[in-house]
Order: structure tokens, then sequence, then C-alpha cells
């Protein structure tokens, strides 16, 4: 017992190890650039300036004994943690320096980075095939056929708790309908009495379509707000008493215009202050008005969706930040009111207003017996609240942990590694075999996130691929290797992608591809932005906007340490709120994997400047061309 005790005392004094970097930051008698800390923290008196200020006789110096890499790597987290900052140096305005944060302060007083990191803290079980299951297999050999053992699992298991965690590209949507086709044909449930929840119209739509097809009618399958709508328009009058509607873009528009009118704001002052030259290049002030816009009312859902009382989040943030947080704070703040007279509700009220009906009225809390749950990794707070009210007898939840990318949106991935936790016995079903990928690009994938401690993925596809690392000078010249590339291929269009991190790196390369002539669709993330170009185009994508979706050739553009994990925003409102629920920088490791795993035969990852992003480890490289 005393050997458990203390392997677990070390093992919490290495994840403590990072407070080393912050107590230096707090030691060091002036600002210091990200090389002379990491050597000051390694003890290199090879650097100079380490002998001249004699800061060898620091309590901190040489306290870290980790790679520079590793250490470099972990002051890049505790940036993207908002710990540490880049300022500008108070003896050069032409230099950036480090500083410790009121944050990073706190951290070291009371340390939470480590309890959210998750690597090599996935624990799921993997439930296995018993022999019932597999004579079962056989009796159903022709409704089965084409599947694979853990697919045909996940279809007829009678556990009335499951989680399927399935990897990308392992037809998760074609188990999910084949399951609801099996209770429907070889178990006699009512299709009524099954609930199907997703989180999109469009794979609403496509899992619809899958049922049809299969002769499957009756069953129900919503968006988690198309459901929270059904109840609040049966019951509107008891509910509110009034008409209410669906805010829709006018409704925004009208009520930033009033907003700004009442506090006395001007459009082109804050755009000025809240958006940095780059994040105006290449945008009309209309676009940065839709963007400042959409950021107030994804504050205003996240602590909606979060179940977090909203507080005024503007008393937490930066001295250089304030100015902005205190002016998103005061407009969200009319915003409420004015949806509140309008009669207006947002798709975060549909859930919070649904709930609080069927829990005051539990009698008309609709009844099913069976509740399947497509992405259950992007579930949010209020999401699990509406499941849990719903008490389905039978729970199959599909997810992939490796992609949980919305926390920023207030999705918490908690949720599907404590699946078991919560529902008790249950069964975990893995689906690893990749029907979308070649076996190169699975390999790659697998090495990308192989600390999360999940399965690896096997590959299914047999034929040829390319993987290629390249390096470039500049963006420039980056972006014109993408043109040339695209107009020599042979491949159609719409099985090309060019995939970012930003905003701006897309909106600069659409501008180059309209001059030569290349048709592309443009996919952000911004809230519901309307895409540009048509079906058959190339598609330029943030990562966040194409997940779930797939190409031939995938360009992932970008791939330096700037991007990877990101160092600037198109959001600065949301960043300012949204740091303290999650690891961000292990979220851009997630984000990452989703790119690089859209490919199904080639896969181009550039970067400009000196070094890719560490995210491409060694063995990566290695598979780069």
């Amino acid at each position: 017992m005393e050997d458990v005790i203390q392997k677990q005392e070390e093992v919490k004094s290495k994840d403590l190890e990072y407070l080393k970097i912050l107590k230096a930051l707090m030691e060091l008698p002036f600002q210091v650039g990200k090389n002379l800390l990491i050597d000051f923290l390694k003890g290199d008196y090879k650097n100079k300036s380490i002998i001249n200020n004699r800061l060898d006789r620091l309590h901190t110096f040489g306290t870290l004994k980790w790679e520079s890499t590793a250490i470099s790597q972990k002051i890049d987290n505790l940036i993207m943690n908002r710990m540490i900052e880049w300022v500008t140096s108070d003896y050069n305005k032409f230099i950036k320096v480090l500083e410790i944060t009121s944050k990073g302060g706190k951290e070291i007083l009371n340390p939470t980075l480590q309890n959210k990191s998750l690597n090599n803290k996935i624990e799921f079980s993997e439930a296995e095939i018993t022999k019932k299951e597999r004579d079962e297999f056989v009796k159903l050999d022709d409704f089965l056929n084409g599947y694979n053992e853990n697919q045909k699992k996940a279809i007829i298991s009678m556990a009335s708790k499951i989680l399927c965690v399935a990897g990308a590209g392992s037809g998760k949507t074609t188990v999910l309908t084949k399951r609801i086709e099996f209770l429907i044909r070889h178990r006699e449930i009512n299709p009524e009495k099954i609930l199907a929840i997703t989180f999109t119209r469009k794979a609403k739509n496509e899992m619809e379509k899958r049922l049809k097809d299969s002769g499957i009618f009756g069953v129900k399958v919503n968006t988690f707000n198309s459901f929270c709508e059904r109840i609040l328009k049966k019951y509107e009058g008891v509910i509110y008493g009034k008409r209410m509607g669906v805010q829709g873009y006018g409704d925004k528009i009208l009520g930033m215009t009033m907003a700004f009118g009442r506090l006395g704001i001007e459009m082109e002052d804050v755009i000025k202050e809240y958006f940095g030259p780059q994040q105006r290049k290449f945008k009309t002030q209309n676009q940065l008005f839709n963007n400042f816009m959409n950021d107030c009312f994804s504050v205003m859902e996240y602590f909606k969706v979060t179940g977090e009382k909203e507080y005024n989040f503007s008393k937490d943030v930066e001295p250089k930040d304030k100015k902005n947080a205190e002016r998103v704070y005061l407009i969200n703040k009319y915003l409420k009111e004015h949806m509140e007279i309008q009669g207006l509700r947002d798709y975060s009220d549909q859930l919070i207003d649904a709930i609080k009906f069927l829990k005051e009225n539990p009698k008309e809390v609709p009844e099913f017996e069976h509740l399947l749950i497509d992405e259950y990794q992007d579930v949010n707070a209020m999401q699990v609240e509406l499941i849990n009210l719903l008490k389905a007898k039978n729970i199959f939840a599909v997810g992939d942990p490796r992609q949980s990318i919305f926390g920023w949106r207030g999705s918490d991935i908690g949720y599907i590694l404590d699946f078991e936790k919560e529902y008790g016995q249950s069964e975990v079903i893995h689906l690893t075999k990749n029907y979308r990928s070649s076996k190169r690009i699975v390999e790659f994938m697998n090495k990308a996130i192989k600390e999360m401690g999940l399965p690896d993925l096997e590959h299914h596809r047999q034929d040829e691929s390319k993987i290629k690392i390249i390096n470039f000078e500049n963006e420039n010249a980056e972006r014109e290797f993408v043109i040339r590339k695209i107009l020599e291929s042979k491949v159609p269009r719409n099985e090309i992608f060019v995939l970012a991190r930003t905003n701006r790196q897309l909106q600069e390369l659409s501008q180059i591809m309209k001059m030569a002539n290349i048709s592309h669709v443009l996919k952000t993330d911004e809230v519901r932005r309307p895409v540009e170009g048509k079906e058959g185009d190339v598609t330029l994508a943030t990562i966040h906007a194409i997940k779930g979706l797939e190409a031939e050739k995938v360009f992932l553009i970008g791939a330096n340490e700037q991007n990877f994990p990101c160092k600037a925003t198109d959001h600065p409102a949301i960043e300012m709120v949204k740091m303290d629920n999650y690891n961000k920088t292990e979220e851009e490791k997630r984000l990452f994997y989703v790119a690089i795993s859209r490919a199904k035969k080639m896969l181009y990852i550039t970067y400009p400047g000196k070094k890719p992003t560490y995210f491409i480890n060694d063995d990566m490289m290695e598979m780069g061309e």
C-alpha cells in the first residue's frame, strides 16, 4: 500500500512540474524571451545572459530537467491557458517577452491545469463478444452481412446502456441506423418508442434518409433543438403565456444596433479596439461587425449551455482585455432584456425552457424505450440534463473522444469519458476499423494521438496513398504551391479540401484562388455564415467547419507552431470567457487529428517558417515523403 501511495505522489509531483515555469517568471528580475527562459530552467550556462546577470543564484535556476522541446511545448500550453502571455518589452518596443498573468499567479497557489489533462487518463472498458452473440451473428447473417464483428455487436447488443466509441471513418452513422432497423425488425420495438438525437439538421436528414431507404418509418429523429422546439410549440401558452419566436439573423442585427445606440457605442470604435490588424485583414466593416455580433451571442450561449451562472467576466480578464470584455458584457446584458421584451428565444433557450417545463410537469415528459444519441463527445451540460430527464431505459450513445473539438462552445468531453460512471452497468464497444483512409494515413493518425491511450484504428483500404510534409519560406510560397497542385490535379475538384486553423488563412487563400479562376466553396466556423460557391468546387474550410466530411486529397496549410496550437484567435471575447473548463492545447491537438483524418488517399501538410507544429512528432515526420 505504501508503494502505491508513493507512486501516486511521484506521479502527482511530476504533473505539477509545470509550476516551476510560472515560479521562474515570478522570480526572474527582468523580462525574458522564450529561449532564455528555457535555458534558465534547464540550468544551461552556455547562455551568456545567465552568467552576466548572475541568474544562477536564483532558486528556480536549473529546476526543470526536461528537453528544450518539452519545456517549449509546456510554455505554449501555459500561454494557451492564459497563465503566461506575450507582451511588448519595457526596454524595446520591437521585442516581445514573456510575462506571468494574474491567472498564472493564482495557478501557483491553487494548481488546476493538471486535472484538465486527458493524456493517459482515459480508462474505457471493452465489452467482449459473447458466444451467444456470435451465434446470433450466424442466425442474422443476411441482415448483418458486410459488417465487422464489433459493428455487429453494437447493432444487436441487448445491454440497456451502451457506449459506442467510434473512431474516424468507422461507420458510426451506419451502425446507429442499422441498430434502429434491428430493434424494429428483430426485437419488434414500436418505431414511435425510439428517439434518435443528433446535433445538426444535416445529420438528422442523413439519418432519416438511410432509415427510409431501409423501409423504416415512424422513428423520431431530431436534433436537440428540434426536439425541444416541438415541446415549446405544443405548450407555448402554458410556458410563456404569449407567442414566442426563434431569434433569426435579422433579429440579432436589430438587437445589436439598438444595444450600440443605448450604450453610445460606435461600430468603427468597436472594430478598431476589438480586432487586431491581422484579424481585420481582407474583411469589410460589415463582416467584422458580424464577427463581433456572433462573438457576443456565443458568449451569451456559453453561459446558458454550461449551466454556469452568468457574471461580469470582465472582472477576471487581464488589463489589456478589460475594455472589450466590459463592452461585451454590457451589450449582452442589454440583448437579454431586448429578447425578453420582443418575445424571442435563441437555440440555448430552447433547451433551457423545455427542460424547465418538463421538470415542472413530469407527466408531460415523452416516453421512449430506446434513446440513441449521435456525436456524444460534443454534448454539453444542458443536453445531458435533457437526456437524463427522458429516463429512457435503453441508451445507445455513439461518439469519439479523439474528435472532441468544441469545448469553446460549451461541449464537455467529460460526459463521454464518464459514461460508465454515470450509467453504471454498461457496455463499451470500440469501432476501430477505419473505412475512409489508406493504411499509411491511418497509421499517421494513430501516431498523432498515441498519448490519449485509446485503441489504434485499423485500416481497411489497401490502395496506395501519399503523405507529404513540406516546408516553405513563407505563406506566399505555400499558397502558390497549393494553387499549382490544384490546377495540376486529376482528382475531381469536389474531392479536394484545403483546411486551415483560422479564418484569416482561408480569406487570404480565397482571394488568390479567385484570381487563379479556381471556383471554390468557403466554409468557416463563424456562426451560421453563408457558404459561397457551388457543389463540385474545391472546398476551403476551417477544421471546425469540416468535421464529418472527407475527400480524396486534403491540404492542411499553416501547420506550424503559430497555428497549432493556435496563438491567434478570430473570436477574442470567446477566448476571454472559455479558458477555465478544458485544456485548450489538448483540444488543439484533437483538432489537428480531425484535419488529417479527413483524407482518404492524399495528405499534404504544409508549413511556412523554420519548423512544423510539434503536433507532428518524429515518427510522423519520418512517414512524410
